[in-house]
C-alpha cells in the first residue's frame, strides 16, 4: 500500500513539474502610485562648488569657518531655491549688471528677472544670517 501511495505521489509531482501547474497563476495586485517629490538638493557639485569659493573669496580667505559657513549658505538657498531658480536668478543678476542703459533692461526689467533675483537675494540674506556667526 505504502509503494501504491508513493507512486502516486511521485508521479503527480513529475507530471506537475513537466507540464506546469493546470491552474493560472494569479495576477499580481498593482501596487499603489508612489508619489515622486523633487529633490530639495538638486544642484550639481560643480556649481556648490564654484558659490562656496566665491563666497570664500568675499568672507576674507579660505579658513574653517568660512568654508563650513559658505557650505551651510549653499544647502540653504538650495532649501528655497530650486537649481533652475537659482540658475536663472544668477544669471539675471550677472547680466543686468554688466549691461547699461537699454541693453541691460532685457535682463533688469521684466517680471521674472525681478522676481528670481529677489528671491535669491532673499534667499541669500536669510543663509547668511543662519549660517555665519557675528
Amino acid at each position: 500500500m505504502k509503494i501504491h501511495y508513493t507512486a502516486v505521489i511521485l508521479s503527480g509531482l513529475l507530471s506537475a513539474s513537466l507540464f506546469g501547474c493546470s491552474t493560472t497563476p494569479e495576477k499580481p495586485a498593482e501596487a499603489a502610485p508612489v508619489e515622486v517629490k523633487p529633490l530639495a538638493n538638486d544642484y550639481p557639485t560643480r556649481d556648490r562648488v564654484e558659490y562656496v569659493l566665491n563666497c570664500v573669496a568675499q568672507h576674507g580667505g579660505l579658513t574653517y569657518i568660512t568654508q563650513y559657513a559658505c557650505g551651510c549658505k549653499i544647502d540653504k538657498i538650495a532649501e528655497k531655491l530650486t537649481f533652475t531658480e537659482f540658475e536663472g536668478a544668477k544669471t539675471f543678476t550677472y547680466l543686468s549688471k554688466g549691461q547699461t542703459g537699454d541693453a541691460g533692461a532685457v535682463f533688469r526689467d521684466p517680471a521674472q528677472s525681478k522676481d528670481l533675483r529677489t528671491r535669491l537675494k532673499e534667499a541669500e540674506a536669510a543663509a547668511e544670517k543662519s549660517c555665519f556667526v557675528k
